[in-house]
């Protein structure tokens, strides 16, 4: 492993420097610099002193270096910091919030020049200036200086911040701006870590390829579920949550019933119909539409990271029953004909395979069927509703006589595991009581799974759906069986078992996530991206006077504009001209992120693009 390369920048007196330096060993680097010259140190004992043993100990000093424009100070070969330190920052005297803030933003851009990957920029900042709720007491968000958002303005995201203690670095005096006798009071001061984030340009629509049959198509993923299909998080060599609570949930309803796990082999693509599906599941309008394409190009021709997604896909992907493809002496007629029937979804539950696993000649009564893969479905942008989750499925087949006992020894049983996983990260454990409630629906024959998120704090007060319980599936017969299927939205699950407040997260490309799970152990989970700023932005507008206004698809547009940095979506209002009978409503969205560094500037241009769709797609006039 190359030595660690430290970089203090701002220093004053050099005294953290020195300091410092006493607590490293041989293979670290550090390089001390200070925007001030030697000259402006001669008379200062104390600093001459901490530069004599600087150099004794062989770290490098730099004068006149420009925290700022790093990149300047340092050749190419001579970057790659795996730590850059700057200790109370300040533009001097009695400069406001907003220069220092600008301080900080160009701080921020200059260390992404001169910072090697999984490396660290540490901040103190004197108490309240932060503006995070860490200070105590904590600023009004104007009246601070901001760090986080003026820190996403360099792509870094706060992972950690802890008390700065100088006890921790003896011999450290803290001096004001350019070695002014006045020093900053440190008294609760914060130590506040950054790391980079992923671009946001990691998460565009991809474009796969099916084969069906003899011929070949392509779709591109809606850009709502950008990133989300093909992930492959149930998979074999996976270490993903969501597998690891699955798996625990299958072990432990096969101890209680006999168990067959069947392979998800079924197409994420199924053919344009919800009827299979129960009442409340799902509508054709909460569903996501694909267009097929006929491509007959050769995967040589593309780009390696096209070729290698297009390969994975196959595996999750099997023939659909589609009309022929039509020959190339048809007319364009026939060719709209034939097209126009083949109409197809991603699949919104497993729900619509049903029929088919108990219609398989393997299919065993009284045993339980599992069925797991990744569902999507349109939904409004709420913190506990997902557009893509992971089901699983317990199919249970029995005599129409046995259905009373078979129902509540599976809900007794289900009801023990999920109280048994839901306790192990909450304070208190088991002795804590967590509400797990099968509620009776309407129709008197299905049950929605309820969970109260203790663990989530005053902010959620609903209790959350993790599940549904259906025996009331008409469609699906077989001789003298009745059929019991008990559908588990793994993610959310997840979520209430390791206290993970974001369902966002679970979908991140961030490989310190996984970092977070140690194999067959549950502990709560640490974000390493604390108090990302909210951004907040109203749009108005008259709706057409013909056309209707879809709410689904305004938040659908939504999603796929922000990239899912909208985390609410709020109706304002709704307002009717006195004289024409024009409507006009309005909305308010909030753009926070939970991964990656999202700022102001950013979120402005989101809402700029987010104001041209919806003219566009939902043919509204903005105000």
């Amino acid at each position: 492993m190359a030595p660690r390369r430290l970089l203090l920048v701002g220093e004053g007196n050099f005294s953290f420097a020195a300091a410092l330096s006493d607590t490293l060993d041989s293979s670290a680097s550090l390089i001390a610099t200070s925007l001030q010259h030697p000259a402006d140190l001669a008379g200062d004992p104390v600093a001459l002193e901490n530069l004599r043993r600087l150099r004794q100990r062989g770290s490098e000093v730099r004068f006149g270096v420009d925290c700022t424009r790093l990149a300047h100070a340092f050749e190419p070969h001579d970057r790659e910091f795996n730590r850059i330190y700057f200790n109370f920052p300040h533009c001097g005297r009695k400069a406001g919030v907003a220069r220092n803030r600008e301080l900080l933003a160009k701080f921020f851009q200059s260390c992404a020049d001169v910072l090697a990957k999984e490396g660290e920029v540490h901040v103190a900042l004197c108490r309240g200036q932060g503006g995070t709720p860490a200070d105590i007491p904590q600023r009004e968000w104007q009246n601070s200086w901001q760090v986080v958002a003026m820190a996403a303005l360099g792509g870094f995201i706060l992972s950690d911040v802890h008390p700065f203690s100088c006890e921790a670095v003896p011999g450290y005096k803290c001096t004001g701006y350019r070695s002014q006798a006045q020093s900053f009071h440190v008294e609760g001061a914060l130590n506040h870590i950054f790391t980079q984030s992923l671009p946001f340009e990691g998460s565009q629509p991809r474009t796969f390829r099916i084969r069906l049959g003899d011929q070949w198509f392509s779709f591109t993923e809606p850009e709502a579920l950008a990133g989300k299909l093909n992930r492959g998080f149930l998979e074999a060599p996976s270490h993903h949550p969501i597998k690891t609570i699955n798996e625990k949930l299958i072990d432990e309803l096969g101890r209680a019933f006999p168990l067959k796990r069947l392979k998800c082999s079924f197409p994420l693509l199924v053919q344009g119909s919800t009827s299979v599906l129960p009442p409340g599941i799902c509508d054709k309008l909460s569903v996501f539409w694909i267009s097929l394409h006929e491509d007959n190009s050769y995967s040589e021709s593309l780009t390696p990271g096209i070729t290698q997604d297009m390969e994975g896909t196959l595996v999750s992907f099997s023939e659909l029953n589609l009309p022929g493809s039509p020959r190339r002496d048809d007319n364009e007629a026939a060719q709209d004909r034939l097209y126009g029937q083949a109409k197809v979804c991603l699949r919104p539950s497993l729900l619509v395979y049903g029929q088919t696993v108990i219609q398989a000649p393997d299919f065993l009564p009284d045993s339980l069927h599992v069925l797991s893969g990744p569902v999507f479905r349109k939904c409004h942008i709420l913190p506990f509703t997902v557009p893509a989750f992971h089901e699983t499925l317990f199919i249970l087949g029995f005599n129409k006589n046995m259905k009373s006992s078979h129902l509540e020894s599976l809900l007794d049983h289900l009801t023990g595991i999920l109280d048994n996983l839901l306790t192990q990260t909450v304070p208190g454990g088991a002795n804590m009581s967590i509400s797990v409630e099968f509620v009776l629906q309407p129709n008197g024959e299905d049950y929605i799974i309820h969970v109260k998120p203790h663990n989530f704090g005053p902010g959620c007060t609903k209790d959350l759906i993790i599940g549904s319980v259906v025996t009331s599936a008409t469609n699906i017969t077989h001789k003298d069986q009745c059929f019991l299927f008990v559908s588990i939205n793994l993610d959310l699950l997840a979520m209430l078992v390791w206290d993970i407040s974001d369902w966002r997260i679970l979908w991140t490309f961030d490989n310190r996530f996984l970092k977070n799970f140690v194999p067959r152990k549950i502990e709560r989970f640490k974000s390493y991206s604390l108090y990302p700023p909210h951004y907040i932005h109203d749009i108005s507008f008259w709706l057409h006077e013909k056309k209707g206004f879809d709410e689904l698809e305004f938040h659908t547009v939504a999603r796929a504009v922000s990239q899912e940095t909208i985390i609410s979506i709020q109706f304002l209002g709704r307002f009717q001209h006195p004289k024409t009978e024009q409507v006009s409503l309005c909305y308010r969205l909030i753009y926070q992120t939970c991964d990656k560094a999202l700022s102001k500037q950013q979120a402005a241009s989101m809402q700029s693009r987010f104001r041209k769709e919806i003219q566009q797609r939902l043919h509204v006039i903005l105000r």
